[in-house]
């Protein structure tokens, strides 16, 4: 079973949800300020979502700023983004045996949960 949870340690959010769904040492743990996300990990998300711009945290402090300096004109502009400050990605980001969770929604949560019934 692979697991695995990208998410900032700086985030009470992050950190709730993981108590939340019960993170252990059988997840593989990724703090994504401290080893920020790859484009191919950014690439392998794409592949599970179909979409840069779902990846993206809207509430990002610094988004506003980015997006000012580097309009989006497309998807792959999101990429980029995703590429250029941690900040951006939308999280936490579970990985559960092929299947990708992105987000804090509370549905998100509860997919996850069962995710981990299973």
């Amino acid at each position: 079973m692979q697991r695995k949870v990208y998410y900032l340690s700086t985030c009470d959010t992050s950190k709730r949800i993981m108590k939340e769904v019960g993170v252990d040492d059988s997840f593989e743990q990724q703090d994504i300020k401290f080893h920020p996300v790859t484009e191919e990990q950014v690439e392998h998300f794409y592949q599970q979502t179909g979409s840069y711009e779902e990846l993206i945290n809207k509430r990002a402090r610094k988004l506003k700023d980015a997006l000012a300096e580097h309009p989006v004109t497309g998807d792959a502009d999101y990429k980029k983004l995703l590429l250029l400050d941690y900040t951006f990605l939308k999280r936490p980001v579970f990985e559960i045996d092929g299947q990708l969770f992105v987000g804090n929604a509370k549905k998100t949560v509860e997919a996850i949960k069962e995710a981990l019934e299973r």
